[in-house]
């Protein structure tokens, strides 16, 4: 015989203690059996017994999530924009090889368009997260869509003329990239806790499937139709993906109401820790994907094959974003970063120079792209371990503004130890300190 003990939770509790609240949308219903299972109640509601107001003000959202249901859905949406905005921003490398070639300008101006656009990310996260707080996911995610797809559209206009393509690829683009980052990197963590790393590694593997196949598709259409015609085609097709994927995002809890900036944070030096090493880690992380097509060509390949180099580098990110997002479920998602952390050191320090010939290249290209992917994956999994759900989007904004340094600068750097050294018409050998 089991018996049934049936609990629902009001909209707004009552101000007095001893007030019974009525049946309201948010039920949660048990039966339990003797032998200790807990099977849904599917007895109309009427016969339910409603909560006090200590009861329901005792229930707390980040012990109730859904580890599935409709968070199957946000993953899959989150994973379609990710694959559009991160694809075209890991593909950056292909298009500045082009616009290189054309004479626009040098390597080290050009990364600043693909870091500009990365730094915007950072530069606009603390302003979108409360920006995402007042007026919902579904509509900042809307207008994030329609910036990227324009942005790219726009740009086709701007091939020949330098600060056109700094304000649409660069500023515009960065502006639609930050918002749609914040919209999609937190919201899975409303959905799942028990499974939440592995969420948020498929949602992020979007940007590596996506620049795998965004570096060979924009490379074709640069080859067919000029890097003009490549750019509005991407836009369009933005712009027809990521709007329904945006329209079906929609949060399970609403955030709690803040200031704008929550430096009440940086009082648990776990958090401040981890912003400092987050800040610092991020680096290095761009200058194999905005140079490997380079490296490509000095070392004697078609732009084609060194296509298929950043290909390669964000398909291991892809799965280097699904393994660690599983290995943090198990490992526990800092100790997973420590890991990723240590995989990227080892491959710029050991396998990057060695890589003269295509063999040694392309295990520095897999064993890079999957440590690059493991940190982005394991952000939101790290930031969702040290705070509350409520507050996940202000703590993942300040976390992302810290990369700010690392997202317009590192790729530069690299550019100008490059041509420190002696450019890309140099060999190979100019490639080694950048």
């Amino acid at each position: 015989m089991s018996t049934t003990e049936t609990y629902t939770l009001p909209t707004k509790p009552a101000a007095t203690s001893a007030q019974q609240f009525p049946l309201q949308d948010l039920t949660r219903s048990r039966t339990k059996s003797q032998t200790g299972l807990v099977v849904p109640d599917h007895s109309p509601l009427s016969e339910q017994p409603a909560l006090t107001s200590q009861e329901a003000a005792s229930y707390n959202p980040d012990d109730d999530f859904p580890e599935g249901g409709y968070g199957w859905v946000i993953v899959a949406a989150c994973f379609v924009n990710a694959a559009m905005w991160g694809g075209i921003n890991y593909s950056w490398g292909v298009v500045q090889l082009r616009l290189v070639q054309d004479k626009l300008s040098s390597a080290s101006t050009l990364s600043f368009i693909g870091g500009l656009s990365s730094a915007c990310i950072s530069a606009f996260a603390t302003l979108n997260s409360n920006l995402v707080r007042r007026f919902g996911v579904r509509n900042c995610a809307l207008v994030g869509s329609v910036l990227v797809a324009f942005a790219q559209i726009f740009s086709g206009w701007t091939t020949r003329n330098l600060g056109g393509m700094f304000v649409c690829s660069g500023l515009m683009m960065g502006t639609g990239m930050s918002i749609l980052f914040m919209a999609g990197s937190t919201l899975p963590s409303q959905y799942f806790k028990r499974r939440r790393g592995l969420a948020n590694g498929i949602v992020f593997s979007g940007s590596g499937l996506g620049g795998a196949i965004m570096s060979i598709t924009i490379e074709a259409l640069i080859q067919r139709f000029g890097p003009a015609w490549a750019f509005r085609i991407i836009g369009l097709v933005a712009l027809a993906l990521m709007c329904p994927a945006s329209w079906m995002l929609k949060e399970r809890t609403r955030p709690k109401k803040g200031s704008f900036l929550e430096w009440r944070l940086f009082r648990d030096p776990k958090f401040a820790v981890f912003f400092c090493s987050a800040a610092i880690g991020l680096f290095p992380l761009f200058v194999a994907p905005f140079f490997l097509p380079m490296y490509g060509t000095s070392m004697g390949l078609s732009a084609s094959s060194a296509a298929g180099l950043v290909a390669g580098f964000n398909l291991s990110s892809a799965v280097g974003r699904i393994s660690f997002g599983q290995i943090g479920d198990k490992l526990g998602p800092i100790n997973s970063l420590i890991i990723a952390l240590a995989w990227n050191a080892i491959s710029l320090l050991v396998i990057w120079p060695v890589s003269t010939r295509l063999a040694p290249l392309i295990v520095f290209v897999v064993s890079n792209g999957m440590a690059n992917g493991g940190f982005f994956a394991l952000m939101p999994t790290v930031v969702g371990s040290i705070t509350d759900s409520s507050r996940l989007a202000s703590a993942m904004g300040m976390i992302v503004t810290g990369w700010a340094g690392g997202y317009l600068m590192g790729a530069p750097i690299a550019g100008y130890l490059l041509e420190a050294f002696g450019g890309e018409n140099s060999g190979l050998k100019p490639y080694r300190p950048a």
